[in-house]
């Protein structure tokens, strides 16, 4: 520097060490003094470095902003998953109680932008293909807040990279996969929930790297802001969608990896320290990040208090916290002597009988009791009609006529005057189970055949069996089977009607019934006689911690219930190399579709840059196994440790969905891609350079390396390959637009064209003409 400045330079408070970190040369001072050329030669090229960084940043921000905005007013329809993730900003802005797999925080967001951009979400968003534009949505304001967070994961990918101590050219390369690639462009455009999730999760790679470069300035100020801001960061990728738990465990493992190295005797470090190191990481990595999950459940669950769609998943104690459920308001305590239907909570089947037997032999031959059947029937009948009868002395009016948790009782089918039973015969479709079947309720002889005990889900003791609300099993006494039902059908003698029979694992979860309508009180008085002049019923109340872990369990059961087939599922095993994608929306006029699917020439790349990657770890394995040194250390030391840390993410992020049984698709493969390519960058790095520079170890020790220089010599190599780089995978990108902003139409023979893998299932595709 010249002229008039000053001469000597204060680090920023808040910045690494950029003398240490860049160039290892430099005075070690507290302040540079720019009067020593060393020092000024190196000042000059840290100025330059940074106004290269600031431009590069603009550039690739603005690029990702128009690339991501262009035409996001098209189509004006719902899009994909838009139908549910749409849905679920109307149920918070309408305050309706809903259910989804996924946690809140990214749905909130939504919910948020609709509420900014003023939408007053009575839109039902029920089917792809439903008019924004004619129910007047602004979904343009909902849509842009995926398009934001999207547009910010690419400066934030070059930010890492830069971070790692990688050259200007190559952070711009992994930057440039991500900018134009298709998949994330076309995510990035809608309202879903990939966006969210992945930008949290780049941010959470990048304050994590932020941290361990002070890991020589332990518990200063900085230090304590980054490993807070990575606990912060995780917890929000985690609360965004289901499988941004993958990187709480990414982020597990490399602190572990971290603290097995403070443990290590020979480094000089007393127990004390590891202590302190340990607390500090299980305040920032575990104690935070559960605080601001549970936080962000509370806000979820303080929002939604009116009844909606989700309220059926939910416990019946849950539902009655529910402003307007039917549980709250129709629930009412049950008395020996009322006429009650019951449902069975699952299938839905009222619990039936009719006067026919069963058949004296079953198709297996098998024989019956031939005993009244007892069946699950979908519709409202007089046949469903049962009784509940006492088993014990009664007073002859007050609360002791409330039938309780736990109390023995029959039930007398009013059609047929009989009472239900079970016994030890097989059912006629699993021989496993008892058959249910009546008893006339004159005769004694099978009296204890017909005692049933009430157990209530989740009862106490003395707890009133309320209907609606009075979740319950059906024990039978002598035999300890629950009753049960299953969606199989009976034969033509049974009128295909459902099976009920005696399950012998009576904590099965489907074991579960309800008291649907009181038909008749005690007294036999219709009850759809009274009118109701009460006043409404106030939700209850009920902890949240009951609630949070109700929710937690219920979305990891449905979550792995997720097993129906799809058209457009795929493999985990297909989806690095693009073998299928997703028809996402499609308008038969103008031939217009939006396919998902990725940038053939990024996702390849990557795909080539992995197998490199074990490849060259590899080979130095073997080849150190015989002596024989091919890396050199401080290289060796960049690839274990800044590039396994990309690699320890891509696998977390990607190996798990092959132990998954539920639905898979191609874009739970973007968090894995987005770090692909920072590996791809890695890898590149390596091939074009002959020297790296100074090491940053993400979980490993600090190399003292020194006499390195400042910036990996790429000399014009770098610019050039990933100049041309860019420009192929620009013209791909151009080529595969149609397809991900679904617009201008093809015809047939432009869409075999852009068939560019015979796996992909495209729309309004020409079909093949007969030779001559």
């Amino acid at each position: 520097m010249s002229g008039g400045g000053p001469s000597r330079i204060r680090q920023r408070k808040g910045q690494p060490d950029l003398r240490r970190e860049l160039s290892p040369d430099v005075d070690d001072d507290e302040h540079l003094d720019v009067q020593n050329p060393r020092n000024r030669s190196y000042v000059e090229k840290l100025f330059e470095s940074e106004q290269v960084n600031v431009a590069m940043i603009a550039v690739l921000t603005t690029l990702a902003f128009a690339l991501r905005f262009y035409k996001i007013n098209h189509p004006d329809q719902v899009v994909f998953d838009e139908v549910h993730f749409g849905k679920f900003a109307s149920y918070y802005i309408l305050r309706q109680y809903y259910f989804d797999v996924h946690p809140p925080f990214a749905k909130l967001l939504f919910g948020l932008a609709g509420w900014f951009v003023g939408y007053d979400g009575h839109f039902g968003f029920e089917n792809i293909g439903d008019s924004y534009t004619e129910a007047h949505v602004p979904y343009v304001g909902m849509r842009a807040l995926p398009a934001i967070l999207g547009s910010l994961t690419v400066p934030v990918v070059y930010a890492i990279m830069k971070e790692c101590g990688f050259s200007t050219i190559v952070a711009a390369f992994s930057a440039i996969i991500v900018l134009l690639d298709n998949a994330h462009v076309a995510q990035d455009r809608l309202i879903l929930l990939d966006a969210t999730l992945i930008f949290f999760m780049s941010l959470t790679i990048y304050s994590y790297i932020r941290w361990r470069k002070l890991r020589y300035r332990d518990f200063s100020f900085d230090w304590w802001v980054w490993i807070l801001a990575c606990g912060t960061f995780m917890a929000l990728t985690w609360a965004s969608k289901v499988n941004g738990i993958l990187t709480v465990v990414a982020i597990g493992i490399a602190v572990i990896i971290d603290l097995w190295d403070i443990l290590d005797i020979k480094k000089g470090h007393s127990m004390e320290y590891f202590w302190r190191h340990f607390v500090a990481r299980a305040v920032a990595f575990i104690v935070l990040p559960l605080f601001l999950y549970l936080s962000i459940f509370y806000v979820h669950l303080a929002l939604l208090t009116n009844s909606g769609p989700g309220d059926t998943f939910m416990s019946p104690a849950f539902q009655e916290t529910l402003r307007g459920n039917e549980l709250l308001l129709n629930s009412q305590e049950l008395r020996y002597y009322d006429t009650i239907s019951i449902r069975h909570k699952d299938t839905r089947v009222f619990l039936h009988s009719h006067p026919d037997k069963y058949p004296l032999k079953y198709e297996d031959g098998r024989i019956s009791s031939q005993g009244q059947q007892v069946t699950g029937y979908g519709h409202e009948d007089t046949n469903n009609h049962w009784q509940i009868i006492p088993t014990k002395a009664l007073p002859e009016t007050g609360r002791g006529r409330i039938v309780r948790h736990e109390d023995v009782i029959q039930l007398l089918h009013i059609n047929t005057q009989t009472l239900l039973m079970t016994h030890d015969v097989a059912s006629p479709l699993m021989p496993t189970n008892e058959e249910f079947t009546t008893w006339p309720k004159d005769d004694h002889s099978r009296y204890n055949d017909t005692l049933f005990q009430l157990r209530l889900v989740d009862g106490q003791e003395g707890e009133a069996w309320k209907s609606k609300s009075g979740h319950f099993r059906l024990i039978h006494v002598p035999t300890k089977v629950a009753m049960w039902t299953h969606p199989k059908q009976l034969p033509d003698w049974a009128y295909k009607q459902q099976e009920i029979n005696g399950n012998k694992n009576v904590n099965d979860k489907t074991a579960i019934w309800f008291v649907d309508t009181i038909i008749a009180d005690e007294t036999g008085e219709d009850m759809k006689e009274r009118t109701g002049d009460a006043p409404p019923k106030e939700p209850k109340s009920m902890n949240f911690f009951k609630k949070f872990f109700e929710l937690q369990i219920l979305m990891l059961q449905h979550n792995a219930g997720l097993t129906a087939s799809h058209p457009y599922a795929s493999g985990p095993i297909n989806w690095p190399f693009l073998i299928s994608g997703i028809s996402f929306w499609t308008q038969t006029e103008g031939q217009k579709q939006i396919y998902f699917i990725g940038n053939l020439v990024g996702w390849w790349t990557c795909v080539i840059g992995i197998s490199l990657y074990t490849g060259i770890m590899l080979a130095d394995l073997i080849a150190r196994r015989r002596d024989i040194e091919p890396l050199t250390e401080p290289v060796r030391h960049r690839l274990v440790n800044s590039t396994g840390f990309f690699v320890l993410f891509w696998a977390v992020h990607y190996f798990p969905f092959f132990l998954m049984s539920r639905q898979l698709f191609i874009h739970h493969y973007l968090p894995s891609h987005l770090v692909s390519a920072m590996i791809a960058g890695s890898v590149l790095s390596f091939a074009l350079s002959e020297t790296i520079n100074y090491p940053v170890s993400v979980w490993g020790p600090r190399l003292r390396v020194s006499k390195t220089p400042t910036y990996a010599d790429l000399g014009m190599r770098g610019p050039i390959v990933v100049g041309v780089f860019t420009l192929i995978m620009f013209i791909m990108f151009v080529y595969m637009a149609p397809l991900t902003y679904g617009t201008p139409g093809l015809d047939g023979q432009s869409v075999n064209r852009h068939r560019l893998l015979s796996s992909w299932t495209l729309h309004f595709a020409a079909k093949p003409t007969d030779a001559p």
